[in-house]
């Protein structure tokens, strides 16, 4: 049974996988911004105070994505899931990934090398996990962080996601725009700046679906 708390989590942990505070998340989705502020959990009586399922709704449709994806920030997702065979995919280093031999030309992990990792939920076909190294994405994503890749999700303005360059670069970033020659990349961390490519010289781009910190 989902509590007061965790369903509070939920919408914190969501803010976090975006980049957001609490009140950008709030605006993003058309809400007052106000909405999700710590001070509007509690009445002054202490009564709790939830937030009503047309801004969940509301909050997942801004950031694409799923119910499923809440409840794992709200610590529910396995508790729920407990009848489910445990599921783990393959798992490798930000930095040996941009060697040859792990990916298919596809994006799909390939050959000999991967370990395994966990998957708090069904998952599905063709999903990997990579280790994050370095601090481009903080504080989103931290070094030691793992990440979950799907190459099979479609990506948007604003995802979260791993690219690799026909070079053998191996990169975690926030899809800012792509036109139909290039593509702009950003990271988390205000210290790096934005990086530009044309797309000839990007192999392929997957989507970051879930993340284990």
């Amino acid at each position: 049974m989902l509590s007061h708390r965790a369903i509070w989590d939920g919408i914190d942990a969501l803010a976090r996988r975006h980049g957001h505070s609490v009140s950008a998340l709030a605006k993003l989705a058309g809400l007052d911004a106000t909405a999700f502020n710590v001070s509007k959990r509690v009445s002054k009586d202490g009564r709790e105070r939830w937030p009503s399922t047309e801004s969940i709704s509301k909050i997942l449709e801004a950031t694409g994505e799923s119910f499923d994806s809440f409840l794992t920030g709200t610590g529910a997702f396995l508790q729920l899931n407990d009848n489910l065979p445990n599921r783990t995919v393959p798992l490798l280093g930000l930095a040996q990934a941009g060697s040859g031999g792990f990916f298919d030309s596809a994006g799909f992990p390939a050959g000999q090398g991967w370990d395994e990792i966990a998957l708090p939920s069904p998952g599905e076909g063709g999903i990997y996990a990579l280790e994050v190294q370095g601090d481009s994405m903080e504080p989103l994503y931290r070094e030691g962080d793992r990440i979950v890749v799907s190459p099979t999700e479609q990506v948007r303005r604003g995802d979260r996601v791993v690219v690799k360059t026909r070079d053998g670069e191996v990169m975690a970033k926030i899809l800012h725009r792509q036109t139909g020659k290039q593509i702009e990349l950003h990271s988390i961390n205000p210290a790096y700046e934005p990086r530009l490519f044309e797309l000839s010289d990007i192999e392929w781009i997957a989507r970051i679906i879930w993340a284990s910190q």
